[in-house]
């Protein structure tokens, strides 16, 4: 009998790229755990969807009742906990939202498999693993040099990584107090297709294929260092299955880059793939700089050395190839952008 892994948030941009690696690459049944918010695409799954290995949960991770059914009824090996509300926009307008589902929700997931995991057989115990998908956002900011790595300290700037913080420091107490078989991973930005059209990446491309002016905050000097999120499932899936409880992970790739670099690659992409209706002689002419955002960490930056050298993960992306399959994604997949834009403007 195949052993299932337990995904919460399966139908999200990172989640399902999870899902998708799960399905193509091994045995596992999965069991997605998903609210389905604004921000989930139950679609995003591909071909899982219709497997007899896959199910779909409408369950929320608030629900500590439903939460035990489902670890009951599906007695999963592992937990892959990726649920989150993850828009730091968001995060300042309304972070009540973010307290419950980022804190709240992680607590009532390591209570439900904690109470699992103490009646299961001891070979059964030493073998799950609870894993907590996290960001590099916890550590704060950097300056102009140097890279996050595991030891970092935690300066959360903004109620969506103060929350995320929070959860991380929750999950590693209940490795240290109550001996549940925790790991900790905290990657940089991810990009790709599926990604919730309120996100950097699609918010430009749309607003060029829109004609629209691209909202950039302050003088765009803010770097970010990029992760194919192929190749980010690919690493949690290693973490999941090779490292030792207790142990955390920087997921990254080296690839920092200041925001208006990123929002120029863009720009010259569409012009050269969907020249623009506004009848503009570039794309980059609808640049518009606004005032920064409260709480904009300058730069993020991983080391990723450790999972490089330790479990043997190296991302294979490279960052202008992906970058232009991203955009082509977009571009082939108007209509589900309509629809997810359509979900942002009525969860506001």
């Amino acid at each position: 009998m195949n052993k299932t892994i337990l995904v919460t948030g399966g139908a999200g941009f990172i989640g399902s790229a999870v899902v998708r690696h799960l399905m193509a690459n091994t045995s596992y049944n999965i069991v997605n755990v998903d609210k389905l918010t604004y921000a989930a695409s139950p679609e995003s799954v591909g071909p899982a969807a219709q497997s007899s290995r896959y199910t779909l949960l409408q369950t929320d991770i608030c629900d500590l009742a439903a939460l035990r059914k489902a670890f009951s009824t599906h007695r999963p090996a592992a937990v892959m906990h990726l649920a989150a509300e993850s828009h730091v926009d968001r995060s300042i307008s309304g972070p009540g939202a973010f307290v419950q589902s980022n804190i709240v929700g992680t607590y009532n997931m390591l209570e439900a498999a904690r109470e699992y995991w103490n009646a299961l057989s001891e070979g059964d115990k030493k073998a799950f693993r609870f894993h907590h998908i996290s960001t590099d956002e916890v550590f704060g900011t950097l300056g102009d040099t140097g890279f996050f790595t595991e030891t970092s300290p935690y300066q959360p700037n903004s109620p969506y990584s103060a929350s995320k913080a929070s959860s991380d420091h929750l999950v590693r107490a209940w490795h240290e107090t109550f001996g549940l078989p925790v790991l900790v991973t905290n990657c940089s930005n991810n990009y790709g297709p599926w990604q919730a059209p309120e996100k950097l990446i699609p918010v430009v491309i749309l607003a060029c294929l829109n004609g629209k002016p691209i909202p950039v905050y302050g003088e765009g000097k803010n770097v970010r260092d990029w992760l194919f999120v192929d190749d980010h499932a690919r690493a949690l899936v290693t973490v999941v299955e090779k490292a030792t409880p207790g142990s955390t992970w920087n997921i990254g790739c080296h690839n920092d880059v200041p925001n208006l670099t990123i929002i120029r690659k863009i720009c010259a992409l569409m012009d050269e793939l969907s020249p623009n209706k506004a009848k503009l002689k570039k794309h980059e002419d609808l640049i518009s700089f606004v005032k920064d955002r409260p709480g904009h960490d300058f730069r993020y930056a991983i080391d990723p050395k450790k999972i490089e050298t330790e479990l043997g993960w190296k991302p294979l992306a490279d960052f202008d190839t992906h970058l232009r399959t991203t955009v082509k994604w977009y571009l082939e997949n108007q209509a589900w952008c309509e629809t997810a834009l359509a979900r942002i403007k009525a969860a506001h």
